[in-house]
């Protein structure tokens, strides 16, 4: 029975409240859940008035070169998303030895083969997960470069056209998208490290769920980046 059914009521409890935490917190950093602003909203508005202030710049390499970093972050995240996927793989061709190595451990319980192998593959999916996030991220600032570069130059207010604007909007858009599914990307990363506090136990799996969340909040709402940005201190920066 154990090797037919090998997770219980408490790891299904467990996996439904990690899932849970991780929902609802994408939805308050994007801002459907709560009224505060968070960090990420932040710096969408910066991201489009960024693609404001660049129309107004003949020369792009600015621009070009921000893009050109994006891109590599982006890049160096999904890479890693593909090695973390080789080394859990690695891990399922090594659990006997993992197994022996944990029955040893004084504070941990006598794993079962299956349940390891289990919690193994669900750290597999959610690495996968950011990759693919991590993969379209990439790609949809490869098109921001390329609306930027089909936005017209703004010399003056009188240059400004309604075409000109939607070219911004365009480029503005596809860069908040891009950073949105970077942040995704990310956020799955994140929430692997408390993923991993399954590996001892439900019980500790919606402990380390609910520390994860209590970091992650703290710095989407309650973070001096986040003041930085909307609430600055008065004569924080004075001569």
């Amino acid at each position: 029975m154990n090797e037919s059914l090998p997770l219980g009521v408490s790891d299904a409890f467990a996996v439904a409240f990690f899932l849970g935490a991780w929902a609802l917190f994408a939805l308050a950093a994007d801002g459907r859940l709560v009224k505060r602003k968070s960090l990420t909203q932040a710096m969408n508005a910066q991201r489009e008035a960024w693609m404001h202030t660049m129309a107004r710049r003949e020369l792009r390499m600015i621009d070009t070169g921000i893009m050109s970093g994006l891109q590599q972050g982006t890049a160096f995240f999904a890479s890693s998303a593909l090695v973390a996927i080789g080394s859990c793989f690695a891990l399922l061709g090594a659990t006997d030895r993992v197994l022996a190595v944990l029955s040893d451990l004084p504070f941990y319980a006598t794993p079962v083969r299956g349940v390891f192998e289990t919690k193994t593959i669900g750290l597999i999916v959610l690495f996968a997960y950011a990759f693919f996030k991590f993969g379209w991220s990439y790609r949809l600032f490869n098109y921001c470069s390329i609306l930027i570069g089909a936005v017209p130059v703004l010399r003056d207010e009188a240059t400004h056209s309604q075409e000109a604007e939607l070219a911004v909007r365009r480029a503005a858009r596809m860069n908040i998208l891009g950073g949105k599914h970077f942040n995704a990307g990310l956020r799955g990363v994140f929430f692997s490290i408390g993923y991993l506090g399954w590996f001892v136990g439900p019980a500790v799996l919606v402990l380390s769920t609910i520390l994860l969340v209590i970091v992650l909040v703290r710095r989407q709402f309650f973070s001096a980046a986040r003041t930085a940005l909307l609430d600055p201190p008065p004569h924080q920066f004075g001569a």
